[in-house]
């Protein structure tokens, strides 16, 4: 994938977001951190208190478990939504021209879901890889091999 010159490099989970600008070019690329952003966000059983409930069928012959929100994966939904608020708000402020995102598949689906029309115009890739524990070196190989 070529990474431009000032290109903004999003690197983002349902937990951690990682604001990087190419400081490099398209050759020798050199990421710098711009932004790091983390939230804390306990397992679902950590977070939830009752228990799934009960259903019976009318005639009382069958029943079966009702499962609760998964209030884990919401709140990793909400952080995307969050990620996604603050590259429009940057792209309204003509912070950046060129936009790469990388994240875990769920992650970027989500993100799509909440893509202002001035982020998908600056948007000239995307890669589907969960990076946010590596090294910025790491990120750097990746998009360079996409």
């Amino acid at each position: 994938m070529q990474l431009s010159h000032n290109t903004v490099v999003l690197v983002a989970d349902g937990r951690k977001m990682l604001f990087l600008r190419n400081d490099g070019d398209g050759e020798y690329p050199n990421l710098k951190v711009e932004h790091a952003e983390e939230q804390d966000n306990p397992a679902t059983n950590d977070q939830v208190t009752d228990r799934a409930g009960r259903a019976s069928s009318p005639q009382g012959a069958s029943q079966s478990s009702v499962g609760g929100a998964d209030a884990h994966q919401h709140e990793e939904d909400r952080f995307a939504a969050e990620a996604a608020e603050l590259l429009k708000k940057r792209a309204l402020s003509n912070d950046y021209q060129k936009l790469i995102v990388v994240a875990p598949p769920r992650t970027l689906g989500e993100l799509r879901k909440h893509y202002h029309k001035e982020v998908s115009d600056r948007l000239i890739g995307e890669l589907d890889k969960d990076l946010t524990g590596h090294p910025i070196s790491d990120i750097e190989k990746a998009l360079a091999a996409a």
